[in-house]
């Protein structure tokens, strides 16, 4: 699931865990806001950046039941600073720096090489030309604003609103449902027919994160309202449009406008509300002011039949302003959003003013990544696959594959025991469940099959070019799909990511190479290790095909009941316990978890590590005991070591489906085994009596 949000897709790629699990960003050129001083790059030994068993705690005097995140951590917690160009700091983040330094040196060598090898080095290094960018200026900018200019109608702003439409969002697999554009496309299996790929359409059309930073009355939120509205006019000054601040008041009013249409965070989480089936008359019925067979023609899909509404409220809402609202409000929204989303390759003025807002005011970064750091992330945006490649070759020996693909297969037969286990699933769903194990597809390191590149045209010395076109390349690939049948083995990471990620309509998990390695995965560290680890991720991937979402589509990833009704009332009923526990969880005063908005994160949080630990339980045998229990649950919370500034903090929960990490690591206090290995008292703050602990799978 996208789990870190940025603005600027062209720059970074944002990461998904549960979809993916965590909340660092993308492994290979993380979010264009985050930097550091370029270091050299590390050698593949340098990949290690945790000892493998976890060292003590800096206080020996505090007790492992009353916060088991800071006795696993405290060491780590007390000498790490959040580097001054990132929101956050943990173990994914200093693994993916790790990884991005060697990365950078085999772009840079590639670029003396052919074929698409040299097209990944052009690419990069004409990003990292500023020389070039500050010199172009906003010609290349001018030819996209002249056309949004020259819209004289609205059935001219109807063409230019389908032509903006990108396949740039993923409500199940990353769950990013995050555009600037005014609606958001995702291809992929439908709900119901397994055999055909369909369109869903998403709401979009925000500069903000979410409806609630234009909605919400408090304080802090109307800070923020007021610093984006400053921005907009900041962008359409730079751009050479006059009377940018009225022009910025009226395009913000319309962004509220649209928000008031949009789904909560939480709505849009919930696949049976988006299961929305609508025809071409459908769209003119239910959604009624904007000219729909226009906007699907203009958006290369005139030929498709029907179409699945994520957010139906926000399409209607949306239709209902394009006939509404004027239409020079719509052509300056139009302008400042793509100036917005072409920052990165502009000059320099227009990156510093997008950090200004994204990172510094929304995230609380004081500092902006460097240059190479965002060079990165672009090109593993428009090459992920290709850049992936050039890392599998180097860095992802063959044996690390295979010790990878053993532990899957133990994870996945101890989740299968703890499935026939439970006494209160009738047989029928139980066979049900053991189908989906056995068809389960799990993709370990890298795709079964490479993407090509051949039809994306890198110019040297053309950043903004490049970027055009390989957005316009991505979303050619991404129709394209609508014409070939679905393929169960497609991978939704490159190999270069730190994540993992269960996809439901594949019934399938990709747990990419970056993350194959320490801490999450150390060959010379105890099995105990390296199960708390990596093997509560694997776990939890195939603990999200039976979460309160995942367990709602088939063996063949389909949105299908295939549940009795009384063991969907334990399951709910279960599952209520921990939404109840989660929401007792408040980082701030004003502020407390979401316990429904984080419930399918956590239900895999804790059915992966109980299905780990019994896969390590039984892969030990004899030798197990409770020093290797106890090595096992403080790898897993090493693993959650993480730091966050407040501005960050509050912005992931009000729209990240993952907990925080320290509540995550929580997820202890639910089973038998960590108090033994711990002696957890009554009285100690993580205490949970028997009956109190939530027990799902």
């Amino acid at each position: 699931m996208k789990t870190s949000w940025t603005p600027i897709r062209h720059t970074a790629i944002a990461l998904a865990l549960c979809g993916a699990f965590s909340t660092a960003a993308f492994a290979a050129g993380q979010a264009g806001t985050q930097a550091q001083p370029a270091a050299k790059p590390a050698p593949a030994a340098a990949a290690a950046t945790a000892p493998a068993t976890p060292a003590p705690p800096a206080n020996a005097t505090l007790r492992p039941g009353d916060d088991f995140f800071a006795y696993a951590n405290g060491g780590w917690l007390a000498k790490t600073e959040i580097p001054a160009d990132r929101s956050s700091w943990g173990a994914m983040a200093s693994l993916a720096e790790d990884t991005n330094q060697r990365i950078v040196k085999l772009i840079e060598d590639a670029a003396k090489g052919n074929g698409e090898a040299r097209k990944v080095g052009d690419y990069y290094a004409a990003y990292m030309d500023e020389a070039v960018i500050e010199a172009k200026g906003t010609a290349p900018l001018k030819p996209q604003l002249a056309q949004i200019a020259a819209i004289k109608d609205k059935a001219g702003l109807v063409r230019a609103l389908g032509d903006s439409l990108r396949a740039d969002v993923d409500p199940l697999n990353s769950t990013d449902f995050f555009t600037e554009n005014v609606f958001g496309l995702w291809i992929a299996q439908g709900l119901h027919d397994s055999t055909r790929n369909m369109p869903y359409l998403l709401q979009g059309g925000l500069g903000m994160p979410d409806r609630a930073y234009y909605l919400d009355a408090s304080e802090r939120m109307a800070g923020l309202r007021s610093s984006y509205q400053k921005h907009i006019a900041a962008m359409l000054k730079l751009a050479g449009i006059d009377d940018a601040d009225a022009r910025a008041a009226k395009v913000f009013a319309l962004e509220v406008d649209i928000a008031n249409s949009h789904a909560s965070r939480a709505d849009s989480a919930d696949v049976l509300k988006a299961d929305n089936t609508w025809t071409m008359k459908d769209f003119a019925a239910k959604a009624p002011g904007l000219d729909w067979k226009a906007f699907f023609k203009a958006a290369r899909l005139g030929d498709q039949d029907k179409f699945i509404v994520w957010h139906p409220s926000a399409v209607t809402g949306t239709a209902a302003l394009v006939d509404k609202i004027d239409l020079a409000t719509w052509k300056d929204f139009l302008a400042f959003h793509r100036i917005n989303q072409m920052a990165g390759v502009l000059p320099k003025a227009f990156v510093d003013q997008r950090f200004a807002f994204y990172g510094q005011a929304l995230s609380g970064t004081p500092q902006q990544a460097l240059r190479w750091k965002r060079a990165l992330g672009a090109t593993n945006e428009a090459m992920d696959e290709a850049v992936g490649k050039l890392y599998v070759a180097r860095y992802f020996p063959a044996e690390n594959k295979a010790r990878l693909q053993q532990m899957v297969a133990n994870i996945v037969d101890a989740f299968g025991k703890r499935v026939d286990k439970l006494d209160w699933m009738a047989p029928a769903t139980r066979a049900q469940a053991r189908e989906k194990l056995k068809t389960l597809y799990v993709g370990v390191g890298y795709p079964d099959k490479w993407k090509s590149y051949d039809g994306l045209k890198v110019v040297p010395n053309d950043a903004f070019g490049n970027a055009v076109r390989a957005e316009q390349f991505h979303y050619a690939e991404e129709i394209a799909k609508l014409h070939r049948k679905p393929d169960r083995s497609a991978w939704a990471m490159p190999p270069q990511l730190v994540n993992a990620v269960n996809l439901p309509l594949q019934n399938a998990l990709n747990f990419p190479a970056a993350i194959l390695q320490p801490p999450f995965f150390d060959p010379k560290a105890p099995d105990a290790v390296n199960y708390g680890a990596i093997g509560a991720i694997i776990g939890h991937e195939i603990s999200h095909s039976f979460d309160d979402q995942g367990a709602q589509f088939d063996a063949q990833g389909r949105l299908r009941d295939w549940w009795t009704k009384e063991d969907m009332a334990h399951f709910k009923t279960a599952s209520s316990k921990l939404v109840d526990q989660y929401n007792a969880y408040k980082p701030f005063s004003d502020l407390a978890v979401n316990g429904q908005l984080t419930l399918s994160e956590n239900l895999a949080d804790l059915a992966g590590l109980a299905a780990s630990y019994d896969a390590y339980r039984a892969s030990a045998g004899k030798g197990a005991g409770e020093e290797g229990d106890r090595q096992f649950f403080l790898g897993y919370a090493s693993s959650w070591r993480n730091k966050a500034r407040e501005a960050s903090e509050r912005r992931g929960i009000l729209t990240d489906g993952h907990a925080p990490p320290q509540y995550r690591t929580a997820t202890v206090r639910n089973l038998d085994a960590w108090y033994k290995a711990f002696d957890v008292q009554p009285g100690q703050a993580l205490y949970l009596a028997p009956e109190q602990r939530v027990r799902v799978w």
